[in-house]
């Protein structure tokens, strides 16, 4: 939610579709509230009334033989994932939790609200995103109709895949009322392999390096010196390998074996250790800090560390940050200003050909720059067609990621 407005319970389909004619009939928009874990993020756009769906919870489908498992959208993440662990099994794009980014308690999040941001951790970078989980949904688009699409299995058809749509719409197109998504067995464990010595720019080049081996790793992030949570001196390399413990083992010394060279030092978290360092990393532990703003920057890994030089010799105070997926994500605080450095930024990114998102800032600046990256003239096109398409009156979260009448 934008900001302070009567709450409107949605308790099912019923309700929704009710809840959005008569706000299109009276011209009024709607936020959408699950659990409010991620109300801070977008632009700050306020709204008429909000929408909650933190009734619409349960899970109406779970078949553990068939990896598939269904939920309505107001589910606690952690309800699922409790759920999923009994059986040995998780959503492997590893939903961050933004709770420690916002100053919040851990935990808030709900299913809805994971695929409505397309939420991932530090697997997508070999497991992918939220959207590439989700196999079906239902929802009432802008319009007031109810909409289902897709089903429980994973096709491949001509035609709209309407779920790549909604991941990432954060609620501009649809309130999402149930969800369909694929889960994938849990590694029978785990470890990360840290090298130890090398500069930034050196720990950068041996993950790409990483990646390019049949290793298989599952996470890799570079962490600058002292950064939390390892808050190690000098920075370190971070490698996670999941699966059967002789095949982690084997392709941990395999991987040293392939990434060793001078002034570099191997250490290895185990299991316990290795856990709690991702989930840090999955909610941006290093950059959390109440004191100032922070970016999202996604580049192609091979840029990464030059858009965040780019970004210091263009004067923008840097307080922390620290890299993920190789390097093609950057997580950044920077010090408070009133644009949040948003001019520097997105120049330093545009020379990349990435693109950079402000997710912590105040309501009064996400009120006065653009949260998301601008977008080309033609992409921006398509966006509003696909908006019109939902939502022609545009009732639902009105301007919450771009400017609108």
């Amino acid at each position: 939610m934008q900001s302070a407005c009567a709450t409107l319970e949605i308790r099912d389909e019923a309700d929704a579709v009710d809840a959005i004619c008569a706000a299109k009939a009276k011209g009024d928009c709607c936020a959408i509230l699950g659990g409010g874990s991620k109300s801070g993020l977008g632009r700050f756009a306020p709204q008429a009334q909000a929408l909650s769906t933190a009734a619409l919870t349960g899970v109406t489908l779970y078949e553990p033989d068939e990896l598939v498992l269904s939920a309505r959208a107001g589910v606690p993440l952690s309800e699922i994932e409790a759920l999923l662990d009994e059986h040995g099994q998780q959503l492997a794009f590893e939903p961050m939790d933004y709770g420690l980014l916002f100053g919040a308690e851990t935990g808030g999040a709900t299913l809805g609200g994971a695929i409505a941001v397309n939420a991932a951790g530090p697997r997508r970078i070999k497991a992918g995103a939220a959207r590439d989980h989700l196999l079906g949904f239902r929802c009432v688009t802008g319009r007031g109709e109810l909409v289902k699409s897709g089903g429980r299995v994973m096709k491949n058809v001509t035609g709209y895949d309407l779920s790549k749509l909604v991941c990432g719409s954060y609620g501009t197109l649809a309130l999402l009322t149930e969800l369909t998504l694929k889960v994938l067995p849990k590694p029978q464990t785990e470890c990360t392999l840290l090298a130890i010595g090398a500069d930034e720019a050196e720990s950068l080049a041996l993950l790409r390096r990483a990646t390019a081996t049949p290793c298989e790793p599952s996470a890799l992030a570079m962490l600058p010196t002292g950064a939390a949570p390892l808050a190690l001196n000098p920075s370190a390399a971070a490698i996670r390998l999941e699966g059967p413990a002789i095949s982690v083992t084997a392709r941990r010394d395999d991987l040293v074996a392939r990434l060793a060279s001078d002034g570099v030092r191997f250490e290895t978290l185990d299991e316990y250790d290795s856990k709690a360092l991702w989930r840090g990393l999955r909610d941006a532990a290093p950059v959390a800090a109440k004191v100032g703003q922070i970016w999202r920057v996604s580049v192609a890994p091979s840029e990464g560390f030059a858009v965040v030089e780019r970004i210091r010799r263009a004067g923008a105070p840097v307080l922390a940050h620290f890299y993920d997926w190789a390097g093609g994500l950057i997580w950044l605080r920077l010090e408070t200003a009133p644009d949040a450095y948003a001019g520097v930024v997105r120049s330093a990114v545009d020379a990349s050909g990435g693109h950079a998102t402000l997710i912590r800032a105040s309501a009064e600046t996400r009120a006065t720059i653009d949260v998301f990256h601008p977008q080309p003239a033609a992409l921006a096109a398509l966006t509003r067609r696909v908006k019109a398409s939902f939502d022609p009156a545009h009732i639902l979260e009105r301007g919450r990621m771009r400017a609108e009448f």
